[in-house]
């Protein structure tokens, strides 16, 4: 009686899976009332549809749009003009 024979591993290595497709994460985005910043949050949805690697581009669009309309805040409302031809009071003495 003989031995069965042994298997033998294969000389071709298992062909690596496929990346998986980008997909939603399904964040809710609720609108704040401001129409700038409710553009900038719906501009985060671009990044569902994004390898990750194309996520960081996306991201520091939006933080950048989101300090634009902080620091607009902060500066307050522009001046009311004045009168036209009457320059305007520079609170000097």
């Amino acid at each position: 009686m003989s031995d069965p024979m042994p298997e033998t591993p294969t000389d071709t290595p298992p062909e690596p899976a496929a990346p998986a497709e980008p997909a939603p994460l399904g964040v809710v985005r609720t609108p704040t009332g401001n129409a700038g910043v409710d553009a900038l949050l719906e501009r985060l949805a671009d990044a569902d549809h994004l390898a990750a690697d194309g996520h960081t581009e996306v991201y520091e669009d939006v933080h950048r749009g989101l300090r634009e309309a902080l620091d607009a805040l902060d500066a307050g409302p522009a001046p009311a003009p004045g009168p036209a031809g009457v320059p305007p009071y520079d609170h000097r003495s």
